[in-house]
C-alpha cells in the first residue's frame, strides 16, 4: 500500500492520507480485513507528524471505512467492502453519462439533485 501526499496541494495532508486510503479501498487494492500501516510508520514514510496520520484514521473510523482498536491497529471494516461494487457503478455511471455528452458538473449536480 502506497499513501500519496502533495505538499503543494491546499487539502490538509490528514485529508489527503484519508483520500490515498479511499482510493486504495475503492480500486480494490484494500479489501475488508487487510491492516494498515501504523501511523507510525506512516509519519515516518511521509515525514509527518503521527497525529496528522491518527486523524486520518480516525476520519476513516468515523465513515465506517476502518476499524481501530487497541493492540491491533487499523484495520479495513467490512462495511468497505461494498464500496468496490458502487465505484464500478459510478464508472459505468460516468462512461455513460459521457457517451451521451453529459459534463461531469451537470451529471454531479443531477446526482446531488436525486432522491432515494
Amino acid at each position: 500500500m502506497l499513501i500519496r501526499i502533495d505538499a503543494d496541494s491546499s487539502a490538509t495532508i490528514f485529508d489527503q492520507v484519508a483520500a490515498s486510503v479511499r482510493s486504495d479501498i475503492l480500486t480494490g487494492h484494500l479489501v475488508p480485513g487487510d491492516r494498515l500501516p501504523s501511523a507510525r510508520d506512516v509519519a515516518a514514510a511521509l515525514d509527518i507528524n503521527v497525529h496528522t496520520v491518527l486523524r486520518a484514521y480516525q476520519q476513516l473510523r468515523d465513515e465506517g471505512l476502518v476499524d481501530l482498536r487497541r493492540g491491533r491497529g487499523a484495520v479495513i471494516s467490512a462495511s468497505a467492502g461494498p464500496l468496490v461494487e458502487l465505484a464500478h457503478d459510478i464508472r459505468a455511471l460516468v462512461a455513460r453519462a459521457a457517451s451521451l455528452g453529459i459534463a461531469p458538473a451537470t451529471l454531479a449536480s443531477l446526482v446531488k439533485e436525486t432522491t432515494v
